[in-house]
Parts: structure tokens; C-alpha cells; sequence
């Protein structure tokens, strides 16, 4: 029988851009991240120190754990249910309604999604979704702070999501949800708290989905 894959949105990212472009894209120090080397897939299962700027340091790049862990919780379990935020239910769950105002913008240059090809989901196929040009562009992220019992701080984000827009729908045919990617000039609003319920669908940005396949190479747009 055909293996299985499970796929959920979204829980993979790419950031191939240099720590130099990211600073000039963003205007912000990067010299005390050491660890901002270009990542080819971020999975979000391992928890990774992702490259962020927060709305409390709006100049400067922090690496927080994907996966936020409220400040209540009793241990790191529930991180691996905390790595989306809807964006419809934001001030309905006990994990993010306390920290719907703690903005973030999330670096990213990609990120990935499978289609499924037949009802079953036993043939998929992967795309790597990127803005023209492969720019630089940040998803929308609510975080916060985690003291566990051994006094270590640990600082931690959710990727917000959203109803697919036309592009995503045609490939992520099951779930048909996709992460809120601001547009630059929604960077700040988003960081300063503008409600965000104005990011939801219909809010989308222009997106570019290149088919991932060793021996042809296909692009799906929407404009």
C-alpha cells in the first residue's frame, strides 16, 4: 500500500536569504543572531529557532521557538498544537486570546504546500510558494514568554492562518487554509495592533507556486 503522508497547514518555511539582505529588507540589527544561516525547510514539528521581529523590538531580529507556549502552561506539550492560530478564532482559544496583541513578523522567503492528487491523498504533490522574485516577506505571528521549572526563559510564536486564497485553494484542495503573508506595507499596522481581522480572507498578497519536481519545472500565479 501506498505510504501515507500527513500534510497540514502550515508548518514548513524556507529563509535562503542572507543575514545582509534581511537587514537591509527589514532596517533592523541582525548582529547578535549568530544562528540566521539560510534554512532550505524549517519544519515546524522540531520546535526551530525561527528569525522574528516583535512589536516590543521592532529594530531587531530575535529567534523564537515555533510553537508558543502560554505563559500558564504546565509544560512544553502544547506547543505541538499552538504552531497555526486560526485567524477566525484568534479571541476564542485559551492559548492566544491573552496574546492576540503581542505582533510579530515572521521572516520567511517560501513556504511549503502539497496537493493532493487523488481523494485518498496516497499521490501528493509539492510546491514551493514564494513572492515574485523570491523576495523577502514576513508571515503574521502572535508570541510569547514561557518560564519553565528550572527558571529557563524560553520565547516562543504561532503562524496565524487563514481561508486559502484562488492560488491556494487549487493546492492545498484539502484543508484549504494558507498563512496570513503581509504585505510590506501592512508590516507595521500589523505590528502595531491594527485589528486583525483585517488581515483575514480576502486579504492576500501576490503568491507564485513553483512545482517541486527533479524533472520538470511549472509555476502556477495569481495576480
Amino acid at each position: 500500500m501506498p505510504i501515507q503522508i500527513k500534510v497540514i497547514m502550515c508548518y514548513q518555511t524556507r529563509l535562503i536569504k542572507k543575514k545582509e539582505e534581511i537587514q537591509k529588507r527589514f532596517q533592523v540589527d541582525v548582529g547578535e543572531v549568530e544562528e540566521l544561516d539560510s534554512i532550505e525547510l524549517y519544519s515546524a514539528f522540531d520546535f526551530p529557532k525561527t528569525p522574528i521581529i516583535t512589536n516590543q523590538h521592532k529594530n531587531k531580529v530575535q529567534m523564537f521557538n515555533w510553537g508558543l507556549i502560554p505563559s500558564w502552561s504546565q509544560d512544553n506539550s502544547i506547543r505541538k498544537f499552538t504552531l497555526n492560530a486560526r485567524i477566525e478564532t484568534l479571541d476564542e482559544k485559551k492559548s492566544f486570546k491573552g496574546v492576540i496583541h503581542n505582533r510579530c513578523l515572521i521572516i520567511g522567503d517560501g513556504f511549503y504546500e502539497w496537493q493532493w492528487l487523488t481523494k485518498s491523498g496516497s499521490r501528493k504533490q509539492k510546491y514551493l510558494i514564494t513572492l515574485e522574485n523570491d523576495q523577502l516577506f514576513t508571515f503574521a505571528g502572535i508570541f510569547t514568554e514561557w518560564i519553565d521549572f528550572d527558571g529557563h526563559k524560553i520565547s516562543s510564536f504561532s503562524m496565524i492562518t487563514t481561508q486559502a486564497n484562488e492560488l491556494m485553494s487549487e493546492i492545498h484542495n484539502t484543508k484549504q487554509r494558507m498563512p496570513v503573508i503581509l504585505k510590506s506595507d501592512d508590516e507595521q499596522n500589523w505590528l502595531q495592533g491594527e485589528d486583525y481581522q483585517k488581515f483575514k480572507f480576502p486579504y492576500t498578497n501576490n503568491l507564485i507556486a513553483n512545482k517541486i519536481n527533479p524533472n520538470t519545472s511549472s509555476q502556477l500565479e495569481l495576480f
